[in-house]
């Protein structure tokens, strides 16, 4: 997936997100015209009840709508498969990265690499709560509850039990050089999650959640990246 960068890593929102937020914000824009009198009434003002003004296309007029009209227009955000799909598999992505991060500090030499641990611990269990959170309040569907887009091992970037073994074996240095290599192939692979739920999904918490792992755990890939 192809999008910009801004100068500290963050990813811009690739351009269906764009037009979303902007129709969002036209069809938003409300002013009350109850309190109205003589010539500043509105159309459709005339019995007093609130209307809500859609600026127009540009060389087009705006638009006087009715709260109910407004309220059809806007985008339909619905969850839908790729949604339901991120939210399910990136906790458990999330989970095997506290897991990692755990053995950091009875194991890492570098002080660097704990505090690294720290902040991704701190980052990331309360973004589980959150996609917890999210698919308590939207269910999957009957068809796809209970089954993942991804087997957990073949999500990318996830370590394998063997790789797991090894890094908790380590100690010093050797786990030092081990858990950056393991956490960045990780947080590529979580990139790529990310990337698909922008690309296909269609909620928009979820694609905030999406965004901020983008954000997040960029910077933390270039981190890591100089520390090793």
């Amino acid at each position: 997936m192809d999008m910009a960068k801004d100068p500290w890593g963050r990813k811009a929102l690739p351009p269906r997100l764009g037009r979303l937020a902007g129709a969002a914000a036209a069809a938003g824009l409300v002013l009350t015209l109850a309190g109205c009198q003589g010539d500043d009434r509105a159309e459709g003002s005339e019995d007093g009840r609130a209307v809500v003004v859609a600026p127009g296309k540009p060389g087009e007029k705006a638009r006087t709508l009715t709260p109910e009209q407004a309220a059809k227009e806007k985008p339909d955000d619905s969850p839908n498969a790729a949604d339901h799909a991120y939210a399910q598999n990136m906790i458990e992505h999330h989970r095997q990265a506290l897991t990692m991060s755990a053995l950091a500090p009875d194991r890492a030499s570098a002080d660097g690499v704990r505090r690294l641990a720290e902040r991704i611990t701190a980052a990331q269990r309360p973004e589980i709560a959150a996609m917890e959170k999210w698919l308590a309040l939207h269910p999957a569907p009957s068809a796809t509850a209970g089954g993942h887009a991804h087997d957990h091992g073949a999500m990318p970037g996830m370590a394998t039990e063997q790789q797991l073994k090894e890094l908790s074996d380590a100690r010093g240095a050797d786990f030092d050089r081990l858990f950056l290599k393991l956490m960045t192939a990780h947080h590529e692979g979580a990139l790529k999650m990310a990337g698909e739920a922008l690309t296909g999904g269609n909620n928009v918490a979820v694609e905030e959640m999406a965004t901020e792992v983008v954000a997040t755990q960029s910077a933390e890939i270039h981190r890591m990246r100089a520390m090793g």
